[in-house]
């Protein structure tokens, strides 16, 4: 009898060490601006991205890759550079900002272009905000790049990867002024009385009244496809929800618990 139960527990100790193994980590994001490769999919910009078009925010490996999807295979076409991503055009310093759907303790943030690492943040295992912002030198850098933005989790061996494709210095010339024509001599005129003309009151202009900031009319009904603006109101599914910052809204960024980045509620 005591062989019979102790198969049982054998298999069930078995069975809970491989849920352990396969349990991802709850941490997840993606930098939203410039757009990572993940976020243009996710928008619609780039399409035939495959699964990564719905989590975004997914990108998640083992620490010290070097690539643009975390070693998934699921998400190799973000490591496709044959694609011809879009890039945008920045200057020689650009805010990189990230949409934390989960927040986590951090060990660093780390950014490269090729094998230089450009940046780097310390966070000491820090629980980071909804969003954070990291100002990044772009000097030395020009023309079509590749830049590797990485969060690297504290408690885990786990690192999100994003890749963002960026044109350093891609402003074009500031056009020519065209040359004033040249002044001729004019005959003067004979001069004539005017007649002054009725002066009458004018009406003030009328100001639009602008929206108030903060309110979308009625609270109306979350949509994908929607400006909204820090502050904006809406419902979904029966809640009420606060904007924490401006975006445009996509399927997949539906206001609930993995989008407080963006949706408060209340």
């Amino acid at each position: 009898m005591r062989r019979l139960v102790a198969y049982p527990l054998m298999a069930l100790g078995l069975v809970t060490a491989s849920l352990a193994i396969a349990s991802p980590a709850s941490a997840h994001g993606y930098v939203s601006s410039p757009p990572s490769r993940q976020a243009l999919c996710a928008s619609g910009r780039v399409g035939d991205c495959g699964p990564i078009q719905y989590e975004p925010q997914s990108v998640e490996g083992p620490k010290g890759q070097r690539n643009c999807h975390g070693g998934l295979a699921q998400f190799a076409v973000l490591n496709d550079d044959s694609r011809n991503w879009p890039a945008t055009s920045v200057g020689s310093s650009v805010t990189f900002n990230w949409v934390l759907t989960a927040r986590h303790s951090t060990s660093s943030w780390e950014y490269y272009i090729g094998s230089r690492r450009i940046a780097f943040f310390e966070d000491g295992g820090r629980q980071p905000n909804a969003t954070v912002s990291h100002q990044v030198s772009l000097a030395g850098f020009s023309g079509r790049q590749k830049l590797l933005a990485i969060w690297n989790i504290g408690d885990t061996p786990m690192a999100f990867y994003n890749c963002i494709d960026l044109q350093v210095g891609g402003g074009g010339p500031s056009p020519t002024a065209a040359p004033s024509p040249t002044a001729r001599p004019s005959a003067s005129p004979t001069a004539r009385p005017s007649t002054r003309p009725t002066v009458r009151p004018s009406s003030p202009a009328v100001s639009p009244t602008p929206r108030p900031t903060g309110t979308v009319p009625g609270g109306a009904q979350w949509a994908p496809g929607t400006t909204y603006r820090t502050g904006d109101e809406v419902t979904y599914q029966g809640v009420r929800y606060r904007c924490r910052q401006s975006h445009t809204s996509i399927v997949t960024w539906e206001p609930s618990y993995y989008t407080l980045a963006l949706w408060l509620p209340i």
